[in-house]
């Protein structure tokens, strides 16, 4: 009968923490918070985050999109320019386009991207 009592415990007690976290909701960056943090002179901290947010967002692109099913829409030339000019190139961009400023940020930078870097039409 314990033992009975102590699972339905543990099970009520589990099923709470999954309601209270399905019922979380996840915080999207936006563009402008984005745009916020990556403006220059950053901190040693917002520099890192900006570089690792920003990048990610274009490997990410890279590593899911399948050639062969999905035609390239940023197609960075070699030499690649510097990455802290893109950056600040998109801080200029998105300060341009105040539309974009509560946009999801990983949206806004692939479609900057995409402007900034396109591909050659075939």
């Amino acid at each position: 009968m314990k033992k009975t009592l102590v699972v339905l415990a543990a099970l009520g007690a589990i099923s709470g923490t999954v309601q209270a976290q399905a019922q979380e909701q996840i915080k999207v960056l936006s563009t402008q918070e984005l745009v916020t943090t990556c403006k220059l002179p950053a901190s040693p901290e917002s520099r890192s985050f900006c570089v690792g947010y920003t990048s990610g967002i274009y490997e990410t692109y890279l590593a899911t999109r399948h050639p062969q099913r999905a035609r390239p829409f940023i197609c960075v030339n070699q030499p690649a320019p510097k990455r802290d000019d893109v950056i600040a190139d998109f801080v200029k961009w998105a300060g341009e386009n105040p539309q974009t400023a509560d946009k999801p940020a990983a949206g806004t930078v692939l479609g900057y991207l995409a402007m900034r870097f396109p591909c050659a039409k075939k």
